[in-house]
């Protein structure tokens, strides 16, 4: 049986967002079963925690002595067993991967300081100085993203593992209007949100915190 680490409470702003949501959804997507351990803060900076996610973080991924961390690594070796996640093409598979390693090298790596400005500094005075910097670099990469989508309903046509790491960074926007600016991206983040397997796994991820 497949485990993943999750954490049983976080802040309402987080609900949602937490990263063994990305690994739940792609489990989902590739029909297998699993079971999550849920962790508080004593747990999470535990010996034996640290030895499973060597940062404390979530999620943590094991299944017959296969030990992973890191939500993109998992999400790979996840799609690895199913053509749900990853064509069966080489050429396929290459966008594929290049679009997860660019939700989180080049999207994620944007959006993440603004969330962070937003969420944990809001009223700061370097904050306030700092964040229309930052945000002008969000902007900037999400009109290079909607050009790419193009019309397409998916980044490669159809959805691959790829879609489901940059809906999940896009996300992290959800308590700004700036991808409301990019009607295109918008309508992409809803109908990678209306599958049934994100909806599975969201409604998983939340229950904890109910």
């Amino acid at each position: 049986m497949i485990t993943i680490s999750a954490f049983k409470w976080v802040p309402p702003f987080a609900q949602g967002l937490v990263r063994d949501l990305r690994v739940r959804w792609a489990l989902e997507e590739a029909g297998l079963d699993y079971q999550a351990t849920l962790i508080d803060p004593a747990v999470q900076a535990s010996d034996d925690y640290r030895h499973w996610q060597p940062f404390g973080q979530v999620p943590a991924f094991e299944e017959a002595g296969i030990s992973l961390f890191e939500s993109g690594a998992i999400v790979l070796h996840i799609g690895a067993r199913s053509e749900a996640l990853l064509p069966a093409d080489a050429a396929g598979r290459a966008q594929a991967v290049t679009w997860l390693l660019a939700a989180l090298n080049t999207i994620e790596v944007a959006v993440q300081p603004l969330a962070e400005i937003d969420l944990f500094h809001g009223g700061e005075a370097w904050a306030a100085t700092r964040r229309p910097q930052v945000e002008q670099r969000v902007k900037l990469r999400l009109r290079e993203l909607a050009v790419a989508l193009g019309d397409r309903a998916y980044l490669t046509g159809q959805f691959t593992l790829g879609d489901l790491m940059m809906t999940a960074v896009l996300r992290i926007l959800r308590h700004t209007d700036l991808l409301a600016a990019e009607p295109a991206l918008a309508a992409y983040v809803k109908r990678c949100e209306a599958r049934p397997a994100f909806q599975r796994a969201l409604s998983d991820h939340m229950a904890p915190f109910h």
